[in-house]
């Protein structure tokens, strides 16, 4: 496993009693499984952010890195999954007369 990969996973949480950071080191995890954190590191992303959004962030993650933040938001988009969408798109399939034994 890449060094860049381990120190970004290994500094998620820190310092932080965050429910989700368990949550963030599996994106981390999954990230790096699905091969999604090896190669070089050439791909320049930046922007502007409201310095409260950035600090609440890093806030909840345990994250002090701006590159590490952006990373891990980055990989938690890559591997989410769509189960809220799924389910949302179940809506109605159930016959509304159905017996579910409540």
């Amino acid at each position: 496993m890449k060094r860049a990969a381990q120190s970004a996973r290994s500094r998620i949480g820190k310092g932080t009693s965050s429910s989700g950071s368990g949550k963030l080191r599996e994106v981390m995890v999954i990230a790096e499984e699905q091969g999604l954190l090896r190669g070089e590191r050439n791909q320049v992303v930046r922007g502007r952010m409201p310095k409260a959004l950035v600090a609440q962030a890093k806030k909840r993650t345990g994250v002090t890195s701006d590159t590490d933040l952006i990373e891990l938001a980055l990989a938690n988009i890559a591997v989410a999954d769509d189960y809220a969408e799924w389910l949302i798109a179940r809506r109605g399939a159930i016959d509304r007369e159905a017996d579910l034994e409540f």
